[in-house]
């Protein structure tokens, strides 16, 4: 359990380093998508297929809820 404990802090740890380390850095994609307006785009189409995962993921729980309530049933 301490392994766990310790290899999920180091992961964090590194996350957090990662992430603060870049932002200095500018990247030229995002910066040609910012001014062209297409970076707008490029999040409502993220967060679609975002939606659309987790929509599947709950009519796929209620499905198998329903089946366990069958089978309990019988």
């Amino acid at each position: 359990m301490k392994k766990f404990k310790f290899l999920c802090c180091f992961i964090l740890t590194l996350c957090m380093l990662t992430a603060t380390s870049q932002e200095n850095t500018n990247v030229e994609m995002a910066t040609g998508f910012y001014a062209e307006g297409k970076i707008y785009v490029v999040i409502s189409v993220i967060g679609l297929i975002f939606a659309g995962i987790i929509f599947y993921l709950f009519k796929a729980e209620r499905k198998i809820k329903k089946l366990e309530d069958e089978i309990k049933n019988k």
